[in-house]
């Protein structure tokens, strides 16, 4: 018997951790514990007693200032909740018809109480997806991802396809909404009409109004290139 099957599932606050910390680690090979204090908005010191918790009970391995790795059991509990919270998505937009900018916040309620029994069951009626509502991987489909390209790196005139907003995008409510108000949604055609390195600016063509983002927010933002741009080197930023 695996750990995680003899010991019950994480506390809603440690499957909190969870998800942003398998992100970071997928994106940035560490957890640093000041970055995920910032992004879950508590103290440095709080994140310092949570990470002892959770090494106590083998969630994770590593020092908070020396970064942190998330164990088997630990990556295991987290690709769990995703998959709920991702499947609760898909359910609030089909279904439900929530906006996609809502069904981040709506889905965080409700992806605790998924049994694993619901959760097969909501993966064969939703088709068993490979991205959420906003693009983003389910764990173990990171390659669906893997060619897309952030907005700061195209170059100025090209027609691009929005795909995936980063999770870190959506647990920015106002950036969300901002984004999806404004058409830059996954399936959206943009084309980049100018990038301003000078002042960490792009703007972007969108149904023919224009929508400036800093490059911050931009580098959450991921699109995919036609066949015949995928050949042409992107500049730096």
């Amino acid at each position: 018997m695996t750990l995680i099957a003899a010991q019950s599932r994480p506390t809603h606050t440690i499957e909190d951790y969870l998800m942003t910390m398998y992100a970071l680690e997928r994106d940035h090979g560490e957890i640093v514990a000041a970055r995920l204090a910032e992004m879950l908005n508590v103290a440095p010191a709080t994140v310092a007693m949570t990470f002892k918790r959770m090494a106590r009970d083998h969630w994770i391995t590593g020092k908070g200032h020396s970064g942190v790795h998330l164990t088997d059991t630990g990556r295991s509990a987290a690709s769990s909740v995703i998959r709920r919270h991702m499947l609760v998505e898909w359910l609030l937009v089909k279904l439900i018809k929530i906006p996609v900018d809502q069904t981040h916040d709506e889905a965080h309620n409700l992806e605790h109480a998924i049994s694993p029994l619901l959760e097969a069951r909501l993966r064969e009626i939703l088709g068993d997806p490979h991205v959420c509502p906003h693009g983003n991987p389910f764990p173990g489909f990171e390659k669906v991802v893997k060619d897309l390209v952030p907005l700061p790196d195209l170059p100025a005139g090209e027609l691009v396809t929005v795909r995936r907003i980063h999770e870190f995008a959506e647990d920015n409510h106002a950036l969300l909404k901002f984004l999806i108000e404004n058409g830059v949604a996954p399936g959206a055609k943009v084309i980049m009409s100018e990038v301003l390195p000078f002042n960490q600016t792009l703007n972007l063509l969108v149904e023919r109004k224009l929508v400036t983002l800093g490059f911050a927010a931009a580098r959450l933002v991921f699109v995919e290139r036609s066949k015949s741009s995928t050949s042409q080197k992107t500049p730096d930023h």
